[in-house]
């Protein structure tokens, strides 16, 4: 009974630390930038990047401050340089995979989806509200493959249900243009540039354009996850999971405290 405890524990643990990992051994060293750009990353107003900034090949980063990075900024060094080889290798990984569903021509605005890889052919365009059911799976991995841009109209939005959605990327071939409040997650993986209009916020992701600039104007880029899910939380009953948790924790030194007892 005792290594039955032991196996559950592990796995409860070990699963806890699954989504996370999925995205940093996609992107490598890209993991630890929430804005990298190609020639330059120019900014206006109070932006807030919450990990580090990064420019190769070019050199310049402009606006900082008024805008604020929280942790370094690495412009045209071999930090940067590695970083821009690992978010080219994980665009050309995302590029390659098999979609699932084809959307050209379809406007993300008002769309649920579940987990998978979602293809355009051409431009793609959010218009209002994008819905990503994880399904209760932390995994989940959602991939949007966009041939050429990414356009999203003011005050739209990427949301998530049923918990975090920290694996969500958008793998464009040309540039990316967020309009004006645009409330965004997941991270943008652009060929060319990315451009952050005024008031356009970025969780659960990054924006890593490999060629071009990274545009931006009183934004705030985090990699943190917070779920927004569309129902209103439960409260824990006492025999919730974190009850059975603590019953098995009792059961293993319960048991590992017989055995020693009969002197194994």
């Amino acid at each position: 009974m005792n290594y039955k405890y032991a196996i559950v524990l592990g796995i409860v643990v070990f699963s806890s630390f699954q989504a996370p990992a999925k995205a940093a051994s996609l992107l490598g060293t890209a993991n630890n930038f929430g804005v990298l750009g190609g020639s330059t990353v120019t900014n206006t107003g109070p932006s807030v990047i919450t990990q580090s900034l990064g420019v190769n090949a070019g050199s310049s980063a402009t606006g900082f401050s008024p805008g604020i990075v929280n942790e370094t900024i690495f412009t045209s060094d071999a930090v940067a340089a590695q970083a821009q080889l690992d978010n080219a290798s994980a665009y050309n990984y995302l590029a390659a995979l098999s979609p699932t569903k084809e959307l050209t021509g379809v406007d993300l605005g008002g769309l649920t989806l579940t987990p998978g890889v979602y293809s355009f052919s051409s431009s793609a365009q959010l218009t209002g509200k994008l819905t990503l059911d994880n399904l209760g799976d932390p995994n989940a991995l959602f991939v949007f493959q966009i041939a050429s841009t990414l356009t999203t109209a003011s005050d739209s939005s990427v949301v998530t249900t049923n918990g975090e959605a920290p694996n969500v990327f958008f793998q464009i071939g040309s540039s990316a243009t967020l309009g004006t409040g645009t409330q965004f997650m997941g991270n943008i993986l652009a060929l060319t540039s990315i451009t952050l209009t005024t008031g356009v916020n970025i969780e659960c992701g990054r924006a890593l354009a490999q060629n071009g600039a990274v545009t931006m104007d009183t934004n705030k880029v985090s990699s943190t996850c917070d779920p927004k899910p569309q129902e209103t939380a439960v409260v824990p009953e006492p025999d919730s999971s974190l009850g059975v948790l603590g019953s098995g924790l009792v059961g293993l030194l319960f048991a590992f405290n017989k055995r020693f007892r009969k002197g194994w």
